[in-house]
């Protein structure tokens, strides 16, 4: 062991009972509560990222195709499937699901209540991955058989304005062809996502009461829903699916179609940059403060390593390793506790939210390797670069005043 080892250990040695050993205790807590705090941060940001794009993108696909005249329209003007080349979007790289869907708004009667609702059909090939997840009580509607199916999954917001549950029958009153009509359906089942915009509005159905119902061929539709595998690549896939379509039609991905939704998220990032910058100086702070206490109260010990014949970097290097163990300890402890706390909130949800303002029961957490190595990193290079500020005052300690130091 080299002797600039031997004299750091023998600084920090826990049997050392000098004035700086709780306040390098204390530097550890505090280092150790400013990465549990940038992990928790982070982590908050990118679950609610993931949620809110998941749910989105639950009702409407990451990417959708529809006539240029359409836009967010309840009554979209229908394409032609034919002139979407569906197969040939289906084999994209980054495409997991391509589906037809169809929109019609109308209005749910009860016996004494009414709600403006719009349906959205679906055919046979729909995938149900996320509704499964967000079914409460009942079963999906099955929309295979020969004939059009009156199976309806209505929300759980629906179902309570309505007074209404899974069996139930429910009709439902289109405006077609200026006269009003119509169709009895059956609650199959009932599903609750938090969004409380898209929960109060959509009900979803066979596609062919819509079809029916506007007069379309088999081979009409609202529009086409895409699915991506990878999120971080929907502008690359957005442009690659919309070389394929037709002029008179449009490829949107749902950060166009609702922008508000996706700019009050990005809003947070702001929030957990500030946290991480402020975390980061009270880290940074925390291992000055420290070393310059270390060198103080070593000023003797300086002065007779001087005097022995060690020069001032092999003294920088003594309080630097010092202070590295500091800062290991620090990310250790803020390590464990942090990762510990976000999985123990992803398995139980214990810290609740308000559902109706941010749209989720529960505070959502996720964080992947690249966040925590970059957060670990970053706090130790920053440390390191700023433990050279306070070790420089060890060149300007002069070996006979600090023989003399008390």
């Amino acid at each position: 062991m080299n002797f600039e080892l031997f004299i750091s250990s023998r600084i920090r040695s826990k049997k050392d009972t000098s004035f700086s050993r709780p306040i390098i205790l204390i530097s550890i807590a505090g280092i150790s509560l400013g990465v549990m705090v940038m992990l928790i941060s982070v982590a908050v940001l990118k679950g609610f990222q993931f949620q809110i794009r998941d749910k989105v993108a639950g009702f409407g696909g990451h990417i959708q195709i529809s006539g240029f005249s359409s836009n967010l329209s309840l009554e979209p003007e229908p394409v032609n499937l034919s002139d979407i080349r569906m197969a040939e979007i289906s084999r994209l790289n980054n495409v997991s699901a391509v589906q037809a869907f169809g929109l019609k708004a109308g209005i749910l009667k009860t016996t004494d209540q009414i709600h403006g609702v719009v349906l959205k059909g679906v055919d046979s090939s729909y995938r149900w991955d996320f509704f499964k997840e967000k079914l409460i009580s009942g079963q999906l509607p099955d929309i295979k058989g020969v004939n059009p199916s009156d199976e309806m999954l209505i929300s759980k917001k629906i179902a309570q304005l309505l007074h209404l549950k899974v069996g139930d029958d429910l009709r439902m009153y289109f405006i077609a062809e200026n006269l009003t009509r119509g169709r009895k359906f059956v609650i199959s089942g009932i599903y609750s996502t938090g969004l409380a915009e898209f929960d109060e509005m959509y009900v979803l159905g066979d596609i062919r009461h819509i079809r029916k119902l506007n007069g379309w061929a088999e081979n009409q539709a609202s529009g086409v829903e895409i699915l991506v595998s990878d999120f971080s690549k929907l502008d690359e896939t957005t442009n690659e699916v919309y070389e394929l379509t037709g002029y008179e039609l449009n490829a949107q991905t749902i950060k166009q179609l609702y922008p508000q939704i996706f700019d009050w998220v990005e809003i947070q990032d702001v929030n957990v940059i500030i946290i991480l910058i402020l975390m980061v100086l009270v880290s940074a702070i925390t291992i000055i403060s420290t070393l310059l206490i270390l060198i103080l109260e070593h000023t003797r010990n300086i002065g007779l390593l001087k005097a022995l014949g060690a020069s001032n970097a092999s003294i920088r290097r003594i309080f630097i390793m010092a202070s590295l163990y500091i800062a290991f300890y620090g990310l250790l402890w803020g390590n464990l506790l942090g990762l510990g706390l976000i999985c123990f909130q992803s398995e139980t949800g214990f810290l609740p939210l308000p559902e109706e303002s941010y749209f989720m029961s529960s505070v959502p957490v996720s964080i992947g390797w690249f966040e925590i190595i970059a957060i670990n990193v970053g706090v130790m290079i920053i440390s390191t670069l700023l433990m050279l500020i306070p070790s420089m005052i060890v060149r300007f300690i002069s070996p006979v005043r600090a023989l003399r130091f008390e």
